[in-house]
């Protein structure tokens, strides 16, 4: 899969990891070509079953990704619309596109993430932010309107309803402490960490079978709004999924047949032991 000829970013490919960078302008500021290559970029993923993790970042030291371009916000229209005719917005479309993706994506946080840009960031399976250099906003109730990129329906889903609108209805920034205790992030870190954590995180998931990742995303973001009964016949569901193209079974028989599940040393060094077994294919 060729990953070329975006305007706003880079895409670099390597031991099944694609890293994406953003690199558009002073601010990389989030607007219609951004957009175009957002929707480029998820219509290629969509189709690669040889990368398996993708890492978001930016190339800019002080900006991840600008809020929406205002100048296409200024041309909103100024009528209410009924239920029944309103249509997504083209953030929340692409942003929808983007966390649909079967690989695992991951924000590498080192500078502003505000508005559209902190949205986008919402959209992707984990975030990992940088002390001292990651803020966020959602600054739209000061203008007059509201997060319209999915940042108040992740977001409460995140964080829960309270710290949801302590955010939105504030406007303030945030650091990535804040980040981490209202739940936006899965964990702050220094700055000198962040990057070897991603990097290692990544390549630990790029080595399991690329179909067990995209069940464990479709099972996760499936079940998390039904209610229980439904959500575990959907982890039943996907769980076949997986078993059907994975060599999950054969893994398990060499396992009980060696009888490594008795060894207690084995049971003291599990991490090691699931990446060994994905040599058995």
């Amino acid at each position: 899969m060729k990953y070329e000829n975006f305007q706003t970013f880079s895409v670099d490919v390597k031991d099944a990891i694609a890293t994406v960078t953003f690199d558009f302008g002073s601010v990389n500021v989030q607007g219609q070509e951004m957009l175009a290559d957002l929707n480029s970029l998820a219509m290629r993923l969509e189709r690669d079953r040889d990368t398996k993790a993708v890492i978001f970042q930016s190339a800019n030291p002080e900006i991840r990704v600008c809020h929406y371009d205002t100048e296409l916000l200024k041309d909103m229209s100024t009528e209410a619309v009924s239920r029944e005719e309103v249509e997504l917005l083209d953030l929340q479309a692409v942003c929808e596109r983007i966390s649909r993706v079967p690989q695992a994506t991951i924000a590498k946080l080192e500078g502003f993430a505000r508005g559209g840009g902190h949205e986008l960031a919402l959209a992707l399976d984990m975030r990992f932010a940088a002390r001292g250099k990651y803020k966020f906003m959602q600054m739209e109730v000061g203008m007059g309107i509201l997060p319209c990129g999915g940042g108040a329906s992740r977001m409460a889903r995140q964080t829960g309803l309270g710290k949801a609108l302590e955010i939105i209805l504030s406007a303030n920034d945030y650091d990535a402490d804040d980040a981490e205790r209202f739940g936006t992030i899965n964990r702050a870190l220094d700055p000198e960490e962040i990057g070897p954590f991603v990097d290692a995180l990544a390549k630990r998931i790029a080595q399991f079978p690329a179909e067990s990742i995209t069940a464990c995303k479709r099972m996760v973001y499936e079940s998390i709004d039904k209610p229980i009964d439904e959500a575990l016949k959907a982890e039943a569901y996907w769980l076949y999924q997986a078993t059907s193209k994975t060599p999950a079974v054969k893994r398990f028989a060499i396992a009980d047949e060696q009888g490594l599940e008795h060894d207690i040393e084995n049971q003291r060094k599990w991490g090691d032991l699931v990446m060994g077994v994905q040599e058995i294919n």
